[in-house]
């Protein structure tokens, strides 16, 4: 891939939160999720890249959504595969909450995994602990890794876990272990990348969440150095079929990060839409619009933190219109 990649992407992560970030706190999830859509494939079609979506919203029959098999980019240059979510967290946006993305990965041909839309179960870690961690081993024992490989107690420790009743026993091993936790209502990708960086307050991240999104952060922490483990968690017989066509004969099996994410290159942007810890949100200032992007890629190690001003005249399709 070439670098110059890595910046074109970023405009298309600014673009979908400039969407959808007008539709924060109204509670038309929807709404948000379909400006984030339009935004984002209006401009992938100015990047020179031959990208096929192979993780993306739905199959083709879903449209207006980028579905998988779209093709995207002006048909010249690098020829990749695109995982995206155009906007992770429609449900924060609706209700005007944390940590809601815009967030897309790439990587050159075939070296994304084609998770199905089902669930997974995920333990993601940053570079300190990547490596140490087992998604098969107790609760205890990871969390027992982690403050070793990071040099704290497990008191100090905190994990990320969604706030689902499917989480309740994950839940109890943590805080009978004495680590803290943090809950979030939505928005597991987010999750998954804090553990990489020290001042968001996130160590480590269990539970169950989508499997596209477990693919997307996995890009992310490939990029930098972190470690994401995954298990398909298959709900009825159709599920398991689906990942017996993707060659998963045990779909229990644990997928490691080159499973996931192939080879030694791939590139992970994202744009904050609501407030997080690791990215602010969209604020708008009269006719000027500010974000902030974070842009990866794997070959370099290069992480990138982009402050963005837009003048809005000048992007009218960015301005909202009842």
């Amino acid at each position: 891939m070439e670098r110059s990649l890595t910046l074109e992407l970023v405009r298309v992560t600014e673009a979908a939160a400039l969407a959808s970030a007008r539709w924060m706190g109204r509670g038309k999830k929807e709404d948000a999720d379909d400006a984030a859509t339009t935004a984002m494939r209006a401009v992938f079609d100015t990047v020179p890249m031959q990208g096929t979506v192979v993780i993306g919203e739905g199959e083709m029959d879903e449209a207006p959504m980028l579905y998988i098999g779209e093709k995207l980019g002006q048909g010249i240059g690098p020829e990749v595969d695109v995982a995206v979510d155009p906007l992770e967290g429609t449900n924060i946006v609706a209700k005007g909450t944390w940590n809601a993305l815009t967030v897309l990965a790439v990587a050159d041909r075939g070296n994304l995994l084609h998770a199905p839309d089902m669930y997974m179960d995920k333990l993601a870690v940053g570079p300190e602990a990547a490596g140490k961690v087992d998604i098969t081993a107790p609760i205890i024992d990871n969390l027992k890794a982690v403050a070793q490989a990071k040099g704290k107690d497990i008191s100090d420790l905190v994990a990320c876990v969604m706030d689902r009743e499917r989480h309740a026993r994950i839940i109890e091993e943590i805080r009978e272990a004495g680590a803290r936790i943090k809950l979030i209502s939505d928005g597991d990708v987010a999750g998954a990348i804090n553990t990489a960086f020290g001042h968001t307050g996130v160590d480590i991240l269990f539970g169950i969440g989508g499997a596209p999104e477990g693919v997307i952060a996995a890009v992310a922490l490939k990029c930098l150095g972190g470690e994401l483990q995954g298990r398909l968690v298959p709900d009825n017989e159709a599920e398991f079929e689906r990942c017996k066509k993707m060659g998963l004969a045990n779909p229990n099996q644990v997928l490691l990060m080159d499973d996931l994410v192939r080879g030694d290159d791939c590139i992970f942007a994202a744009t904050g839409v609501t407030e997080g810890e690791l990215l602010k949100g969209v604020r708008f200032e009269g006719t000027s619009a500010f974000t902030q992007s974070v842009v990866m890629r794997a070959k370099s190690g290069t992480v990138r933190f982009i402050d963005g001003q837009h003048r809005l005249e000048r992007k009218p399709q960015f301005v909202m219109k009842d």
